[in-house]
Formats: C-alpha cells, sequence, structure tokens
C-alpha cells in the first residue's frame, strides 16, 4: 500500500465517507489536533512514570482513535459505518483515575505554572493541546453535532492530564511553582 495517493494535493481530503472537504474545514482541525494530542500522549507515554499511568495513557491513546474516527465521520453516517463509540464507562475511567491521584496530592491553594521538570512539561504540553482539541469540537458541536459524551470526554481528558502533571511533579520531586498575581503598581 502506498503512502501517498495524490488525492489531496489541491487541498481537499475525504472523510469516512468518502465526502471531501477542505483540509482546513472545521471538522478535520478537530480530529488533525486529537491526533497532535495522541502523538503528544505517545511522547509521554515514553517519559519517566509509573508502569499503571504508562498502561492508562495507552488506553487512552486508543480511545483518542475512537474520537478521531468519531470525528473524521459526518454524524448521519456514524451508525451506517458502525463506528465505536465513546461510553460513561470511558470516563468513569478517567475520574477514577483523577480521584486516586488526587488522594496523595496536597491541596491547591493557587494556580501553578507548568514546569520543574521535562515529563511534566510535556505532560502540561498534552493537557494543553487537548483543551484546543476541546474548544475545535465544541466549534464543530455548534454546527454538527458531536456525541455529547465525546465532549466530555475530552473535557475529563484534559482535567485527568492536569492532575497527572501534579502527580508527576510529586513523583519526580519538581517544585510545584504557584502563580502569585504580583500587586498593580501605582
Amino acid at each position: 500500500m502506498k503512502i501517498y495517493t495524490k488525492t489531496g494535493d489541491k487541498g481537499t481530503t475525504a472523510l469516512f465517507t468518502g465526502k471531501r472537504v477542505p483540509k482546513h474545514h472545521i471538522r478535520i482541525e478537530s480530529y488533525g489536533t486529537i491526533d497532535e494530542l495522541n502523538s503528544f500522549l505517545g511522547l509521554l507515554r515514553d517519559l519517566e512514570m509509573d508502569e499503571h499511568t504508562k498502561a492508562v495513557l495507552s488506553l487512552v491513546q486508543n480511545k483518542l482513535f475512537t474520537v478521531g474516527a468519531i470525528l473524521a465521520t459526518e454524524p448521519t453516517k456514524e451508525n451506517r459505518l458502525k463506528i465505536p463509540r465513546i461510553s460513561e464507562a470511558d470516563i468513569h475511567l478517567l475520574e477514577k483515575e483523577m480521584d486516586q491521584m488526587n488522594e496523595e496530592l496536597p491541596e491547591m491553594s493557587h494556580f501553578i505554572l507548568p514546569g520543574g521538570h521535562t515529563t511534566v512539561s510535556y505532560c502540561h504540553i498534552a493537557r494543553t493541546v487537548c483543551r484546543r482539541a476541546e474548544r475545535m469540537i465544541s466549534y464543530l458541536h455548534e454546527n454538527d453535532p458531536v456525541p455529547e459524551s465525546l465532549l466530555s470526554y475530552i473535557n475529563r481528558l484534559s482535567d485527568y492530564l492536569f492532575v497527572l502533571a501534579r502527580k508527576l511533579s510529586k513523583e519526580l520531586q519538581a517544585e510545584e511553582v504557584k502563580w502569585i498575581p504580583e500587586k498593580l503598581k501605582e
């Protein structure tokens, strides 16, 4: 199988249904950002962390392929093509993981500046890419509805990545730098 098809040479690409849309279409931007997020999660998983977290990230990466497939398909065609769904159990897994991590973390009293360790920084980058994907999917949803479970999953995933960054900071003994606003000069 050849990787190049030349069908996108004029700035369009095909959805799963075969319908061609511009490469800058919000649907393409949405699943393209999910692909970017998935790549960052792969990088994050390659870094220093416990095996349980790596396993969860691997599950999330697989779910993001499901998210991409849903986003690459027009809503009226999803059932006919038998595309998998994001379930409440998928969302619950992220919530359960966050609850477990939060039990061992100090209470947050301020916003936290990203950084402190390369692994933590990559986790924060993944979180911000996830938030961007969420904004794009939300925009797509205004005109072309996507399943609400998908919106919830991406929202929860960005929360999970924030809590994971805090957990990684603790485990890697990285300092969490609190954001304390400077007083306005008179």
